[in-house]
């Protein structure tokens, strides 16, 4: 990788398939080289997966089989801006589908625990509304849900 900055991404053995779920599930993205250990390492052997360098939605990262001591978190996480309910609805079913599981406000984690927010674009301009009472509605709306519902939070805004 030629980037300057490049996301690196912790995992216990299973950078690779979670690369190659994320391009397959987002576009922009796309799995780079696959590097193997040239020697024994703490949580594996000369010949295991070590690094895989890959995209996801045109962000560089590197995901590392560094093994079990850390856990991705809440405190990282990936944004990702959809258009409409169809697009909404594709990527989180296919998060919490392939062994993730919800959350709350539009977030959800897959089944390597990393945290995504997906979040449609009508979401972001109904809270930002420069109506306050029309952002608060749409707000407390969002609040109330798991996946995002966009035709709620249009009539949520609306009143």
């Amino acid at each position: 990788m030629l980037n300057k900055n490049t996301i690196c991404l912790w995992y216990d053995g299973t950078a690779e398939e979670a690369a190659r779920f994320y391009a397959a599930t987002f576009p922009d993205s796309a799995v780079g080289r696959v590097m193997r250990a040239p020697g024994d390492y703490p949580s594996g052997q000369q010949g295991d997966v070590l690094t895989v360098e890959f995209t996801v939605l045109g962000i560089p990262c590197l995901g590392l089989n560094g093994g079990p001591e850390f856990k991705h978190s809440e405190a990282f996480s990936f944004q990702v801006s959809t258009e409409d309910q169809a697009e909404t609805d594709r990527l989180w079913n296919a998060i919490v589908g392939h062994g993730g599981q919800e959350s709350a406000c539009g977030w959800c984690k897959d089944k390597w625990g990393l945290s995504w927010q997906i979040t449609p674009r009508a979401l972001m301009e109904a809270i930002t509304d420069p109506d306050a009472q029309a952002a608060k509605r749409a707000f407390d709306a969002m609040m109330t849900m798991g996946k995002i519902d966009i035709a709620a939070i249009e009539a949520a805004r609306r009143g």
